[in-house]
């Protein structure tokens, strides 16, 4: 897209979004990439800087006279709260207009104890984080959070989360604009992993898939650059697709043979189990794994085979380049990406997989938090966003 149809009439939102990819430009730039003159550019310029989100840099090489001063996006003009809610941990940070991660905490909850107690967590959590880093409440833009179960995204309220009782169709980001100012933004967790992997690895991937094994599993896709969400936000949920070999498996959502209750955690420790094997919880798997039991590495090597099957239809519907493999039995080494590996390499067409790459997660236990923010980031910096901050 060319400068001057990406900044249209040139309020001050749409120069900012001239400027926002941290290229130094000075104004006679502006001016001829937006037809504006250099007068208006002058006034929206000093605009952006008044709101600290433009700032002059290093000076433009001189032809002449007096050098010309340049512009470029503030990085720390405006911080965003990102924050990782999973079953027992909180993960909150706050990164800056790059989405440079600048400070981060962790900390044990349980996501079951309900919305207010886990909620009032955060916001004491995004506080001391604002406060450690000599930031106001004024410089906190917008706030993404990403929670383990489903989300209606357009009002942010999760829907019947089996693992999180009492938050179905809790209002999150109402109750966290009473405590807060900024917008609050709700996903699911694996989407925003999706998120994450792609800012941390595969920038200029536009087709990627991003798999949690962990109690659940569930996948996060991005086609043609944009995350898919599907008509009620649960596009991804590979946990419940059937696999025939675990027919008479029971799921915990009411079925039988769901992916879930063959490729889980939990599931691979009751299969462990069966066998007189002390395990009980995903945690038990990795240590077994990491001390080489083979039943250990046989049962987690068959659920990556289960995973496998199902990522084989997604390949051919979705055709990714990327297959990224995270959550918490990631840690189990290459056993559980070589099932996955073996089944979708051997069934899939050949056009469909000859480039592409089926990975351990680069962004690991961060995924989900810098996706996070970069949900956040995105809404702030859209034009709707900016206009409400230059007109406040």
């Amino acid at each position: 897209m060319s400068e001057q149809s990406s900044v249209g009439s040139g309020g001050v939102p749409e120069l900012f979004q001239l400027l926002r990819d941290g290229v130094p430009r000075t104004r006679a730039q502006l001016a001829k990439a937006t037809g504006l003159a250099r007068s208006t550019v002058a006034a929206r310029v000093d605009e952006l800087m008044r709101l600290g989100l433009v700032s002059p840099v290093a000076d433009a090489a001189s032809t002449g006279g007096r050098p010309s001063s340049q512009f470029a996006l503030n990085p720390g003009g405006r911080v965003m709260g990102a924050v990782d809610l999973g079953a027992s941990h909180a993960t909150v940070a706050l990164i800056d207009l790059t989405g440079a991660v600048l400070v981060k905490s962790t900390e044990p909850l349980d996501v079951a104890s309900g919305p207010e107690p886990v909620l009032t967590t955060v916001v004491a959590a995004l506080t001391s984080l604002l406060e450690r880093t000599g930031r106001s409440e004024s410089d906190l833009a917008a706030i993404g959070m990403g929670v383990p179960g489903p989300v209606r995204h357009s009002t942010g309220q999760p829907v019947n989360p089996p693992i999180m009782p009492g938050w179905d169709r809790f209002d999150v980001p109402g109750w966290m604009r009473q405590h807060l100012s900024a917008p609050t933004l709700v996903d699911n967790d694996v989407n925003l992993m999706a998120l994450g992997e792609r800012a941390v690895a595969w920038n200029g991937a536009e087709h990627l898939m991003f798999v949690k094994v962990a109690t659940g599993v569930g996948a996060g896709v991005i086609s043609g650059g944009q995350l898919l969400r599907g008509a009620q936000g649960v596009a991804g949920d590979l946990g419940h697709v059937r696999v025939a070999r675990g027919a008479d498996v029971p799921c915990h959502c009411g079925s039988r043979g769901c992916l879930e209750a063959l490729a889980s955690g939990p599931a691979i420790a009751r299969v462990l189990r069966a066998q007189g094997i002390p395990a009980d919880s995903g945690d038990d798997v990795i240590d077994l794994v990491k001390h080489n039991n083979l039943e250990a590495i046989q049962a987690v090597r068959q659920a990556g085979r289960d995973i496998g099957e199902v990522l084989t239809t997604s390949v051919s519907l979705l055709n990714p380049s990327v297959i990224a493999i995270g959550g918490s039995m990631a840690r189990v080494g290459e056993h559980l990406i070589a099932g996955v590996r073996e089944v979708v390499y051997t069934r899939s067409m050949p056009l469909a997989t000859e480039r592409l790459a089926i990975v351990h997660s680069a962004a690991a236990e961060d995924a989900a938090v810098i996706g996070a923010g970069i949900l956040a980031l995105q809404h702030a910096l859209a034009p709707e966003s900016l206009h409400r901050i230059v007109t406040a």
